[in-house]
């Protein structure tokens, strides 16, 4: 599983895994979260994005992501639930290294693309019992910019 740092380049996960935890204690007496948050763009073929921002509260952000072409997904729901799956997927992994590594406090927050404004408004208590069963804390737009912001970014 490769990540993209728009500032380092390629990595696999556990560099990026290692990169966070470095940008973490470099300024240990900041707040921080972790937003894992994915989006989609349909055409010809699916293009996903998932990404994972890390959140120095106050003080900016660092992101990387990944990017998964799929086959063409035309049904809103299937693709909101597929892109809530892929956040979880990584949400575990990344809860996962950072309970290995003494850092299990740290707060990862899933970011769903979905809100109370259109179509996907009717998904919204499913993908986030989805989530919240996870173990997850679970935000929809607007405040859900790890989706809609910073995924979305990469998939045009």
């Amino acid at each position: 599983m490769y990540f993209v740092s728009p500032t380092k380049g390629k990595m696999p996960f556990y560099v990026m895994m290692q990169d966070i935890i470095e940008y973490i204690t470099g300024l240990p007496s900041s707040s921080y979260k972790i937003i894992i948050g994915t989006d989609s763009q349909v055409r010809e073929r699916s293009c996903f994005i998932t990404a994972v921002v890390v959140h120095r509260q106050g003080k900016g952000a660092r992101y990387y992501y990944r990017k998964k072409i799929q086959r063409k997904i035309s049904s809103l729901r299937q693709k909101i639930f597929y892109e809530t799956s892929m956040s979880l997927e990584l949400g575990g992994y990344v809860a996962k290294h950072f309970a290995e590594n003494g850092f299990a406090e740290l707060p990862v927050e899933i970011h769903i693309d979905a809100g109370d404004q259109g179509d996907t408004r009717e998904l919204i208590k499913e993908v986030v019992g989805m989530v919240t069963g996870s173990g997850f804390d679970a935000k929809i737009k607007p405040d859900a910019y790890g989706a809609s912001s910073v995924a979305d970014k990469h998939t045009k």
